[in-house]
């Protein structure tokens, strides 16, 4: 028997919601960082890297949201673009995947900058070497949408592979790596819960399930066979929490609790799939 943990983007609300809800299980008694694979997407690269490399979650997020403090608040963001990226993303059910990637990737090179408050979220991680786990980090190539799965064996540095998952489109500016621009592995799938094919029990740790549309990850699940599955999204107070910008710096500490307050009402429902 096999396990697999995917971890889902949400932007800083779910990195610190995802860390909180792994702590708190584990003090249940289900320790999710068991994973034989885990999948990262966006947030979920942030937090699958720290639960690969076996830290004290709880003292990374405080440290990182100390360190964030003063760049969270000069951030500005263009929301409406965000909206634009996301209608480009789930509103033409019809537009082949790869080519709505492609315009999303349009839109994602028309952000400048330097990058660098992106570029920390990967710099800060307490090793910059990959961890001797499966860890698949999900980006997408912003030329031609194609999808992008970094492991330890990809030769980029762990960093990199981390911050070119975590560029939003509209928000930060692509990542080079080898010469090419990539941006949010969420632009292909906000869970990409299909690469855990293969794996016998597998948990999906979902921020954003209250804000993204469910046949996306139901046509992933059919893609799992017969594998045990629990998924897990944001209840009725982090939601609230949360609120519109899942980016907001403020949301670090917050949602890390909120999370680590969830994982009692869910431990009994994961812990039967994850044993």
């Amino acid at each position: 028997m096999s396990r697999a943990l995917v971890l889902a983007g949400g932007g800083i609300a779910g990195i610190g919601w995802e860390a909180g809800l792994v702590t708190g299980l584990r003090a249940a008694g289900v320790d999710l960082g068991e994973a034989d694979l885990i999948v990262g997407t966006s947030a979920g690269s942030v937090v699958g890297t720290m639960v690969a490399q076996g830290v004290d979650l709880a003292t990374e997020i405080a440290a990182v949201a100390e360190a964030e403090a003063e760049a969270a608040e000069a951030e500005a963001i263009d929301m409406e673009k965000v909206m634009q990226a996301f209608a480009l993303m789930y509103g033409d059910p019809d537009l082949d995947p790869q080519e709505a990637r492609r315009r999303v990737g349009e839109l994602a090179l028309t952000v400048t900058g330097d990058g660098a408050r992106l570029a920390q979220i990967g710099e800060r991680l307490s090793s910059h070497e990959w961890p001797a786990r499966d860890l698949r980090i999900t980006a997408c190539d912003t030329a031609d949408g194609a999808f992008q799965i970094w492991t330890g064996a990809s030769g980029v540095p762990l960093p990199l592979a981390v911050a070119s998952s975590c560029a939003v489109p509209a928000v930060f500016p692509p990542v080079v790596i080898n010469g090419r621009r990539y941006m949010d592995g969420g632009v292909r799938s906000v869970s990409n819960a299909d690469l855990a094919a293969g794996h016998d029990q597998i948990v999906i740790v979902e921020p954003m399930a209250h804000m993204t549309p469910r046949p996306v990850l139901a046509r992933e699940i059919a893609a799992l066979g017969d594998a045990k599955i629990a998924t897990i999204g944001p209840n009725r107070t982090a939601i609230e929490l949360f609120g519109v910008d899942i980016l907001d710096g403020r949301l670090w500490v917050p949602a890390f609790e909120a999370g680590r307050a969830q994982a009692a009402e869910v431990a009994e429902e994961v812990g039967a799939v994850w044993g």
